[in-house]
């Protein structure tokens, strides 16, 4: 399936929420059972906060992980959210405020260091959320981040007048690996060399190149464009990544 596998540790799940200036922000949060190694603090897609990402929430807390994954649109209205298809979302990314996204990646950043005792804090996203990844990776809060083919440069109709480019803060993120298909529209090959311009000095920065792999081949193994094996390895190259 090329899911990532669970691993040692038995662990738990829950839904809460956060309070950020009277919006109430879910998340998932995972834990172990035992004494977590870090914590991370998940993005999930544009499809938002779902049963995919609970399941991957539980199976990093197996890992030993405590994990935050937030809703991405809290401030639109539930049952919008619940009705809304890709194409609708799409249209609601030019309205964002990155200060909220990256605020609430912070609040959950600092939950996990709450509520779970943990000093070190990672950031993993896909699809969008790895385009967030890139926007807020800069952040003291975060240690290391991993970005799954997220936007380096921003699609024309994501633009907004509070929603900055990714580029603009990524020569400063904290180290980052930045995970990447050849035929992924979303982020094509001049896209990617201006990455790697950003990082030239950054020794503690990677990127992966997956050749002829489409976007979002790793996190969806209902999609058409997985690939399994790559996932399967991927998967472990994260785990090793987000590690402290």
């Amino acid at each position: 399936m090329g899911v990532l596998v669970e691993g040692p540790e038995s662990a738990t799940l829950e839904h809460v929420v956060l309070d950020r200036d009277g919006v109430a922000v879910p998340v998932t949060h995972a834990r172990p059972d035992g004494m977590p190694v870090a914590g991370i603090v998940l993005h999930p897609d544009i499809m938002g906060n779902r049963d995919l990402f609970d399941d991957m929430a539980l199976r990093l807390a197996t890992h030993g992980f405590a994990v935050a994954c937030v809703e991405p649109f809290a401030r639109v209205a539930a049952a919008e959210r619940e009705a809304a298809e890709p194409v609708a979302r799409m249209g609601w990314i030019p309205a964002l405020d990155d200060a909220n996204q990256l605020g609430d990646l912070e609040a959950a950043a600092n939950y996990l260091m709450v509520h779970d005792d943990v000093s070190s804090v990672g950031l993993l996203g896909f699809c969008m959320g790895g385009c967030y990844v890139f926007k807020s990776a800069h952040s003291e809060w975060f240690d290391r981040a991993v970005a799954f083919y997220g936007m380096v440069v921003l699609p024309e109709g994501w633009r907004g007048p509070a929603v900055a480019e990714p580029l603009a803060t990524l020569a400063d993120a904290c180290p980052t690996l930045a995970i990447f298909g050849s035929a992924d529209t979303y982020t094509p090959a001049a896209d990617i060399e201006a990455l790697r311009s950003a990082w030239q000095r950054r020794s503690d920065c990677e990127i992966i190149v997956i050749d002829g792999a489409e976007h979002g081949f790793v996190h969806a193994p209902e999609r058409p464009a997985h690939r399994p094996d790559d996932a399967a390895r991927l998967w472990q190259r994260t785990l090793e990544w987000l590690r402290p």
